[in-house]
């Protein structure tokens, strides 16, 4: 390899380490307190729990320890999936964005029009959607699908059923 395309190399997998994800602070807040939650209270807690199922003896035969340490592998790799997310969080706040089309922040009121039901989301970071609470990844079929339009406009998304069709009823920044 020449100097220069290993230059290139190093450069690529040093951007490739250093991904920052979109994210409102409500989300990175709503990450941040869960990987408190786990380092302060799960962590010591498995770490007991492994430590009491020591206790009885033959570790090969104690359903107590292989559980407990199953669920200690659990919990280190969401901390450290959790860590890197964190890390690479990159806040938008969505109060300080305005206009008149759909982008990231966004709460965006749409009616589908074949059923006439109402639905309200806020377009969020990959890392916090919830589509039970609004929260609609941005990467998802229907947030695509909306970027970049604007209130009046039809979309249509490929859903299992078939297409849906939906109308922007509002958008507004909060």
């Amino acid at each position: 390899m020449a100097a220069t395309s290993i230059n290139a190399h190093f450069r690529l997998c040093k951007d490739l380490a250093v991904q920052k994800f979109p994210m409102t602070a409500a989300g990175l807040q709503r990450l941040e307190d869960e990987l408190r939650q786990l380092k302060s209270e799960e962590r010591p807690a498995i770490i007991r729990a492994i430590a009491e199922a020591r206790s009885h003896g033959d570790l090969s035969e104690n359903a107590e320890y292989h559980a407990a340490r199953e669920r200690q592998s659990f919990i280190e790799g969401r901390i450290a999936e959790l860590e890197e997310i964190v890390s690479g969080a990159e806040v938008i706040d969505p109060s300080s964005l305005s206009g008149d089309h759909v982008k990231f922040g966004a709460h965006v009121r749409l009616v589908d029009e074949e059923s006439e039901k109402e639905s309200a989301y806020q377009i969020v970071g990959v890392h916090e959607a919830d589509i039970k609470a609004g929260r609609l990844s941005i990467s998802s079929p229907l947030a695509k699908a909306l970027i970049g339009k604007k209130v009046g406009d039809t979309v249509s998304v490929p859903a299992p059923g078939g297409d849906r069709s939906y109308e922007i009823l509002g958008i507004k920044f909060a």
